[in-house]
């Protein structure tokens, strides 16, 4: 860990210097995009951690696979919205977010639609020799076609998969759109026909989900109303399996929706669940400690506020999140009156940018049927990380030691 802290500690590590050359072979539209809409969005320093970091985040990740896929967990799950298609998906890109520090790896959150794996397949070294990394020839590309061809069969068999829709609120306007163009290139060029749509562009009808009069056989799921009720048609062709949706809003409820967090980190609930020791043990110490704020409990949590950050427990991308030492009363209130958790702060690693200039970083595992494909990090400052602050956004993991 020592030595990861060192090249941490020392701006001329490992610094980028074909990036842009890399970047530039995309075409000069799309590279034209991301100059002028996000051009903070790759770091030009390499993120390292040390292999026991990366150990730990592995045996985590394969932790809460094995409990969030027992039978117990998941009829304790109470899920809100009819299940209909989690037993033959796995859903795409889970975002496994880690701090990482001297008392090891600690996961913040999971993410059921993160984004950037596209993205970072561009700048990344190989990862496929690391212990967990479920990466093998041909490279990333190749994988992430795979994993939503995988989908596709898990649901339709051997039937042709013949169109695809990428689709978010005005996508063109997201922040990320560079990345939508990425995935419908790369999925045309393994002969999947793909639009970049807006949710409204979609009608549910008898036989499938169409857009205008093409029908659409498949929709990678970028929203973040992760239970699709401000979009019935969309859920309405989920529910009755007329497309196949990755990832869906089961998998959120399953993994991604905060309490599961608490649930985790609660040694007496996973015993009540027959879950191991073992892996009671890799989830206590691989996830800070949270639980559900109530109201009743107020007037600890406050003397308690700055040991703690608190998230809604829907939220997503550190939306309605607050470090505890900076709320006021009038937020807190707001807080005790919502459904949220807190948990214990877990300061996230810090790299040097430039000389005397650190930014801090947390490490992103994406993860697909419970196996790490890809590791990257965000450098950011201040609360979020929001691809907004000069010299960070997506970085390359080193792994040393």
């Amino acid at each position: 860990m020592k030595e990861a802290e060192r090249l941490n500690a020392d701006c001329q590590s490992g610094r980028l210097h074909g990036i842009r050359v890399n970047l530039r072979s995309q075409g000069d539209t799309w590279y034209s995009i991301v100059e002028e809409r996000c051009p903070h969005l790759f770091a030009k320093v390499p993120v390292y951690i040390s292999f026991s970091q990366l150990q730990q985040m592995s045996d985590v990740v394969a932790a809460i696979g094995r409990v969030v896929n027992s039978e117990k967990w998941q009829q304790k799950s109470g899920l809100r919205i009819e299940d209909s298609g989690y037993r033959t998906t796995k859903g795409v890109f889970y975002g496994y977010d880690f701090h990482v520090n001297n008392e090891g790896a600690h996961l913040i959150e999971i993410n059921t639609n993160a984004g950037g794996g596209f993205l970072n397949a561009l700048i990344q070294i190989e990862q496929r020799d690391l212990p967990g990394i479920a990466v093998a020839e041909p490279g990333l590309e190749r994988v992430f076609i795979d994993m939503f061809r995988n989908e596709w069969r898990l649901q339709r068999g051997y039937q042709p998969l013949l169109w695809m829709a990428i689709v978010d609120e005005q996508p063109e306007g997201q922040y990320l759109y560079p990345e939508f163009l990425l995935a419908k290139r790369l999925f045309e060029r393994d002969g999947i026909k793909t639009l970049i749509l807006d949710p409204s562009a979609l009608q549910a009808r008898a036989d499938g989900l169409y857009a205008g009069e093409q029908k659409i056989d498949m929709v990678y799921n970028r929203l973040t109303d992760f239970s699709l009720e401000r979009y019935p048609a969309l859920l309405q062709a989920w529910q009755n399996c007329s497309v196949v949706l990755t990832p869906d809003p089961s998998h959120y409820a399953r993994y991604a929706d905060k309490r599961n967090l608490a649930r985790l980190t609660d040694a007496d609930g996973l015993r009540s669940l027959d879950v191991s020791d073992a892996d009671i043990g890799i989830l206590q110490k691989g996830i800070p400690h949270t639980f559900v704020v109530q109201p009743e409990t107020g007037e600890h949590l406050w003397a308690e506020r700055k040991k703690l950050f608190f998230k809604p427990c829907s939220g997503y991308g550190s939306r309605g999140a607050y470090r505890g030492e900076k709320l006021t009363r009038r937020v807190f209130g707001e807080i005790l009156d919502a459904d949220y958790v807190a948990q214990q702060l877990a300061p996230p690693g810090e790299r040097c940018v430039i000389d005397g200039e650190f930014l801090k970083f947390d490490v992103r595992c994406y993860v697909y049927d419970g196996k790490i494909q890809l590791l990257a990090a965000r450098l950011y400052q201040g609360q979020t990380t929001n691809f907004r602050t000069p010299h960070g956004g997506f970085a390359q993991v080193r792994v040393v030691g």
